[in-house]
């Protein structure tokens, strides 16, 4: 059976990325499940950029097949911060997501613009040692709301609204979330791609 490296240790991710991809007959693991490797530093201008350095970095430190993603949240006020700096956005003043929160909400009063629209993003590259196979990307638009609502989800989604449910991200039971989530668009690109293989098909080898 092919095995497939999912490149994060967000357990959050892992947890809407297995689920998308369950039933697959393919043996998905974690970072977790191996021993450990240093992180790649992420120098891309875009999530694309991203995705692909990191899933080719960590199928040559492997020799596995891997699949990874970038992704993050891009404010229209703040000319689409804080985008690819998403995790980092903030730095050392705002360590933690609820400071980044208070940030993001004093930022866009300062310039006028609460309720901001704003999108989720996720680019995904599935890679094998020396080759990217594979890209997807999703998207997901909304608003940026206030006070933070709902204790689903993780990292932005108490402060995204979406207005078609009416609701904040981390308002949503998972599975109603990886109907409409950036990242559950990626991965279901991911997955009708490896659905479309045969089991021997070359390209689900590690090596080319």
């Amino acid at each position: 059976m092919t095995t497939l490296l999912l490149a994060t240790t967000n357990a959050g991710k892992l947890r809407e990325i297995r689920d998308v991809l369950d039933g697959l007959a393919i043996d998905v693991r974690a970072l977790a499940d191996g021993p450990p490797i240093a992180e790649p530093e992420e120098t891309g201008q875009t999530f694309e950029d991203n995705a692909r350095e990191k899933a080719l970095y960590y199928a040559a430190a492997t020799g596995s097949l891997v699949v990874a993603e970038d992704s993050g949240l891009e404010i229209d006020a703040l000319d689409r911060a804080p985008g690819v700096f998403s995790a980092r956005f903030g730095g050392n003043e705002a360590p933690t997501y609820p400071e980044k929160f208070a940030l993001i909400d004093r930022m866009l009063n300062e310039r006028g613009a609460p309720g901001s629209t704003a999108r989720f993003v996720c680019a995904l590259a599935l890679a094998r040692p020396g080759e990217v196979l594979f890209v997807a990307r999703g998207t997901v638009e909304g608003r940026i709301t206030s006070p933070p609502r709902g204790s689903g989800g993780f990292g932005y989604d108490p402060i995204f609204f979406y207005p078609p449910f009416d609701c904040t991200l981390a308002e949503l039971p998972a599975e109603r979330k990886s109907a409409v989530s950036h990242r559950g668009q990626a991965f279901r690109a991911l997955r009708e791609y490896l659905d479309g293989l045969s089991a021997h098909d070359p390209r689900l080898s590690a090596m080319p």
